[in-house]
């Protein structure tokens, strides 16, 4: 019986830390996931800019006659 709880004791001990290793990548996922979005946010808009830029040039470039 002893052994028993010596065995129930340490698969409880391993599971507590690996619960508190899992939380400590999760906190490290969302920082990571909040990072990417921000950047993904920033780079769309560049991409907003970079677009309204060039449909400013193309419509200053004077058509050919055909």
């Amino acid at each position: 019986m002893e052994s028993e709880l010596k065995a129930l004791e340490q698969k409880l001990n391993r599971f507590i830390e690996l619960c508190q290793r899992m939380r400590v990548a999760n906190e490290q996922l969302r920082q990571q996931l909040a990072s990417a979005m921000n950047e993904n946010k920033q780079l769309a808009a560049k991409i907003g800019t970079a677009t309204s830029r060039l449909e400013n040039l193309l419509t200053q470039i004077p058509e050919e006659d055909a």
